[in-house]
């Protein structure tokens, strides 16, 4: 699989959809997507793989076959954005949560939707951003992107 394209992902109801490059067919490109949930191990399509099982030749097609399926299928549904501070750098997603006045957050490498992030508290989104750019500008990265 190719990496995950955290920086075009769009949230929708409760779960982030995540759209990659699945195929090459002719120099025709395939998408499909993966899914974070806002329930995390507690929503049916947390970490699923395209549920839907349909593909698109297009970033906004795979968006359209995804919400298509969680508005038919999904167990989730929140009116509160989780994924509304997210962020890409050096194509890793982070996503910064408050709660009772305390940050945290979570984090996923390019190519895998396993949560990588350090049990930490911060005071502030900004520190907290700072201290994980940080920590991921000690290694040495093939691909540089930052959207911090």
């Amino acid at each position: 699989m190719n990496r995950l394209l955290y920086e075009k992902s769009i949230s929708d109801n409760g779960h982030l959809i995540i759209p990659f490059v699945f195929s090459t067919v002719n120099s025709q490109t395939i998408y499909s997507y993966k899914l974070l949930s806002a329930l995390v191990h507690k929503g049916t399509f947390h970490k699923a793989e395209n549920p839907a099982g349909f593909y698109s030749n297009s970033i906004e097609g795979i968006f359209d076959v995804a919400q298509e399926h969680l508005n038919a299928h999904s167990d989730v549904f929140s009116p509160v954005d989780y994924f509304k501070c997210r962020y890409t750098y050096r194509y890793n997603l982070i996503i910064v949560y408050e709660e009772s006045g305390k940050y945290f957050y979570d984090h996923y490498k390019s190519d895998s939707l396993n949560n990588v992030a350090a049990p930490k508290l911060f005071q502030s989104k900004d520190d907290c951003l700072r201290w994980i750019k940080a920590g991921l500008d000690r290694y040495p990265a093939s691909e540089e992107a930052a959207t911090i």
